[in-house]
């Protein structure tokens, strides 16, 4: 009304409307300022994005920190909204599949030592699988090893082919994390030739690491593994074809670190893998994951 009338006092304006001239400039702020704190929490937002695609939840969790840091108090509710609002909800991708398991071999498959195991350690069980990396060359093979009971990535590997190699570097990276002394661990990994190979099975044994193996092709019976490949594929951008192999190398080492040093799991207590590996408040681990 003061665009369209500039010859009428602003004081005189606000009486029409039952309002004081201070209040006129209390709401004028009051929308700066709720202007300003959404563009910073935006921002923020778009950081970790560059990094993660992960859940909209998690993202206000990890938030939450900076968020109070910068005075801004912003619920659940508020937070989708704005993630609505500026188009930064996630979309569903479809999904592209590459075999990374060969059973059809001559070496030993070991059985299955978890069955009904709760994990309540750290350094109790590992698990092992393969997953795929598309590039514009054709897929590469990301190894993993991974601690169930805070679900810390300790050992990985980028290979070009997909060859035992790849999974004997990712485990002497996890062994690296081991104590000193005797160790009551178990090793649980599909039974693809990389795990069943002599190279693989005897690295483990000098160690005293005990061989547990999947009795099937389905993804249940590793389901931790399965998780957090999933995680990795859906929410840190590596379901995306990379331009080459060292451009994959260096998105598969930024996303782990991100995974381990940052992001939350519900089934660790809301920890954060790093913080899990020192810390028994997580919730005991069972095998589906």
């Amino acid at each position: 009304m003061k665009n369209n009338h500039p010859e009428v006092g602003l004081g005189r304006i606000c009486k029409l409307f039952g309002k004081t001239r201070q209040a006129f400039y209390d709401i004028s702020w009051y929308t700066a300022d709720q202007q300003l704190e959404e563009a910073v929490v935006v921002d923020l937002i778009k950081q970790h994005r560059s990094l993660w695609e992960g859940g909209a939840v998690k993202l206000h969790k990890i938030l939450k920190p900076q968020l109070q840091a910068h005075h801004i108090s912003m619920g659940r509710p508020g937070f989708l909204k704005l993630l609505s609002a500026h188009g930064l909800l996630l979309p569903k991708r479809k999904r592209k599949y590459a075999i990374t398991t060969d059973s059809d071999h001559p070496f030993k498959k070991w059985p299955d030592m978890t069955g009904e195991l709760e994990v309540n350690r750290p350094g109790q069980l590992w698990v092992s699988d393969i997953t795929y990396i598309d590039t514009e060359r054709g897929f590469n093979y990301l190894s993993l090893v991974t601690d169930a009971y805070s679900r810390k990535i300790i050992g990985y590997h980028l290979s070009q082919k997909l060859r035992a190699q790849g999974t004997i570097i990712a485990l002497k990276k996890a062994i690296k994390s081991l104590p000193a002394g005797p160790v009551n661990l178990i090793h649980h990994s599909d039974r693809g030739v990389q795990y069943c190979c002599s190279d693989y099975v005897e690295i483990l044994q000098s160690h005293g690491i005990n061989i547990s193996m999947t009795q099937s092709g389905s993804p249940y019976d590793n389901a931790i593994a399965e998780r957090v490949n999933g995680i990795l594929k859906r929410e840190f951008h590596l379901r995306k074809t990379f331009a080459s192999y060292s451009q994959a190398v260096d998105a598969v080492n930024k996303a782990i670190d991100y995974y381990n040093r940052v992001r939350p799991h519900m089934s660790c207590n809301d920890l954060t893998p790093n913080q899990g590996a020192f810390d028994k408040r997580c919730i005991k681990a069972k095998m589906e994951g």
